[in-house]
């Protein structure tokens, strides 16, 4: 079973190919994803790496976490999943429990 990777840390210059063949040492890549901005269309410096066996990502996080790719220390974990963001209540917006957007001065109401 194939096993997701991130990886943080990356330069802007990193492309998918450079984190795909990188990775490939450890064993069989099944993909490598960057993350782009769609703002700027740049890399977030971030992205993610599966490997096609739990063996192999873990011989990947041994090999590449806190080391040099493209002139950067990586980050290399078990990728979690993706939290969901915002509470549905709020639709969508996380006030953090300030009451009326205005910050810290609820005793004033």
């Amino acid at each position: 079973m194939a096993k997701k990777l991130y990886v943080g840390g990356l330069s802007y210059d990193t492309t998918e190919a450079t984190l795909k063949e990188t990775f490939s040492q450890a064993g069989t890549v099944e993909s490598a994803k960057i993350i782009i901005d769609r703002m700027t269309d740049r890399s977030k410096g971030f992205g993610f790496v599966e490997m096609s066996s739990e063996e192999e990502a873990k011989k990947a996080i041994e090999m590449f976490s806190g080391k040099d790719i493209d002139g950067r220390n990586v980050t290399v974990n078990e990728a979690r999943p993706m939290e969901p963001r915002g509470d549905s209540r709020q639709g969508g917006y996380d006030r953090g429990n300030r009451g009326y957007g205005y910050q810290g001065r609820r005793d004033r109401y």
